[in-house]
């Protein structure tokens, strides 16, 4: 697998690098025109009539990063109007997911808009109908064969939908729908200012950084850097970097804006995103923060749980626990398909009632595989990569087994993670000139995966472990016995000990360090690979 990996200098990687992109960058300008969202202009005039009218207007959005996004940008958009919006964030504890029968108890309105949910809420546009509400579902998530009986359904999923790139997430067809509502009510809010919350949106919800995507990310970046929303001065003085990353969100700040949704509820998160004031934002940030602290905690003892009770020959890990928190059942299946290199399932067990989360790898389609076992379950929805489900405790035997006979017939090269080996470096290549030239291909994310490159048979000379429980390894080698110089590489959540041979074989990513002012390149590792490997 390692045996036919290219050498690489600058001039290879920039041209590796450039053939990932066969057109130039997308300007804002040149985003496809919202009317070509099948019911955007319907559900558009229909807001439009309600702010006329004087008709009381609620939203309902999810409790995940790109939910509170879309909630985000819809409650700055209202409050700029200015008219008023009642905006609902269901509590996964107490309301469960999105939209339904639930929530509508404690709703009173004319007009109810959903973000990033509502594709299968049957049941919610059956009580909206009964109570003569008109029902307006914005969402990205894949529909199946039939659609709740709402006013107007804007998914570009929808096989009847013209929008020209589908994979967008739910923040961004709400700003694309807010679009048409601005213009038809000539209002004069720029659209471009909600593109720093956007682009947060993306990236957490693993959106592909291409196309239009790859655009409102780094305008987005850029505008994190001047906006003055409160909640981005706080994030640009958390950060304290000249200059903000895709990967700064990714791992800094989107987990920090998810724990409240997980652990408690994702109001804290809102509350964070729309503070009018900077120590508002700020009291809100430090709460989020203690939340993620609490979350990785949760996340480390469900998940030393969770492996003991891996079945290793399953194609498909299905495990099930009484008690797990809810909220990172998720993270945890995220960490199983690490680990072990196929799907991961981890549910969460309450009275006679399970509930709990898929992550998939490679080419793998886990959505596709759990629809085949629907029979099985009560609740279930998602897409390629991730997914969320519930079922009966009695059921859970025969889901794990029929999950993994579905599983037989996917080949065994769709296991196989996306990790793409850029090549091999030499250690005098690792400096400022290198940092500079991936700095050209940013934002990475999904779709444009930031490089990788080996470092094959390196000889150990010192590890240190770090971090306030010593969890994280940082790790000295010389890639080559006759060098004098040495290089050092960090393992994030990984304790390395001292192999036999004193060789290191791993996958290892280039990153800008930024302190007290000096710049420098950090190399983390990504895998270890086994001798044998």
């Amino acid at each position: 697998m390692l045996n036919n990996i290219p050498h690489l200098n600058k001039s290879n990687l920039f041209e590796l690098l450039s053939k990932r992109f066969d057109t130039q960058d997308k300007k804002l300008s040149q985003i496809p025109n919202p009317q070509l969202l099948q019911d955007a202009s319907k559900a558009a005039q229909r807001i439009a009539k309600a702010i006329r009218n004087n008709e009381r207007i609620s939203l309902v959005g999810d409790y995940d990063v790109d939910g509170v996004s879309s909630t985000a940008i819809m409650v700055d958009f209202f409050r700029q109007i200015p008219y008023p919006l009642e905006a609902v964030i269901p509590n996964r504890f107490t309301d469960g997911y999105g939209v339904n029968p639930t929530v509508l108890q404690r709703i009173d309105a004319d007009l109810i808009i959903t973000v990033d949910n509502g594709i299968s809420a049957f049941e919610a546009a059956e009580v909206c109908k009964q109570r003569g509400i008109d029902l307006i579902i914005t969402d990205h998530h894949t529909p199946s064969e039939t659609l709740p009986d709402a006013y107007a359904i804007v998914d570009p999923k929808r096989s009847t939908c013209n929008y020209p790139f589908k994979e967008i997430c739910g923040a961004e067809v709400a700003w694309l729908l807010l679009g048409l509502v601005k213009k038809e009510l000539a209002l004069h809010i720029d659209m471009k200012q909600f593109l720093d919350i956007l682009a947060i949106a993306i990236i957490a919800d693993i959106m592909p950084l291409v196309n239009i995507n790859r655009t409102l990310v780094k305008e987005g970046l850029k505008l994190l850097m001047h906006s003055t929303r409160p909640a981005s001065i706080i994030i640009r003085d958390f950060l304290n970097k000249s200059k903000i990353t895709s990967e700064d969100i990714a791992f800094n700040i989107a987990p920090r804006i998810n724990s409240a949704g997980r652990l408690e509820d994702a109001s804290i998160a809102l509350d964070f995103y729309t503070a009018k004031d900077t120590h508002t934002a700020y009291k809100q940030f430090e709460l989020l923060g203690k939340l993620n602290d609490l979350r990785k905690e949760t996340e480390a003892q469900t998940t030393q749980e969770a492996l003991s009770l891996v079945n290793e020959n399953d194609k498909v890990i299905v495990v099930a626990g009484k008690g797990w928190h809810e909220g990172v059942v998720g993270i945890v299946a995220a960490r199983l398909v690490d680990k072990f290199g196929r799907p991961a399932i981890v549910l969460s067990i309450k009275d006679n009632e399970a509930k709990g989360s898929a992550r998939s790898i490679g080419e793998v389609n886990i959505y596709e595989l759990i629809k085949e076992n629907e029979h099985l379950l009560t609740k279930f929805g998602g897409h390629k990569m991730a997914a969320g489900l519930s079922l009966h405790v009695k059921n859970i035997e025969a889901f794990a087994k029929a999950i993994n006979q579905s599983a037989q017939k996917i080949p065994q090269d769709d296991f196989i993670p996306k990790e793409q080996i850029s090549g091999i470096l030499q250690s005098e290549d690792i400096d400022i000139e290198l940092l500079s030239l991936l700095e050209k291909f940013e934002p990475y994310g999904e779709a444009n995966l930031r490089p990788t490159f080996l470092l094959k048979d390196a000889e150990v000379v010192n590890i240190k472990l770090m971090g306030a429980d010593k969890s994280h390894s940082r790790i000295e080698v010389r890639q080559y016995p006759h060098q004098r110089k040495t290089i050092e590489l960090i393992a994030f959540r990984r304790v390395f000990e001292m192999p036999k041979d004193k060789k290191l074989t791993c996958s290892y990513s280039v990153a800008k360090n930024e302190f007290n002012g000096r710049v420098s390149a950090q190399l983390l590792i990504n895998k270890i690979f086994e001798s044998n490997e």
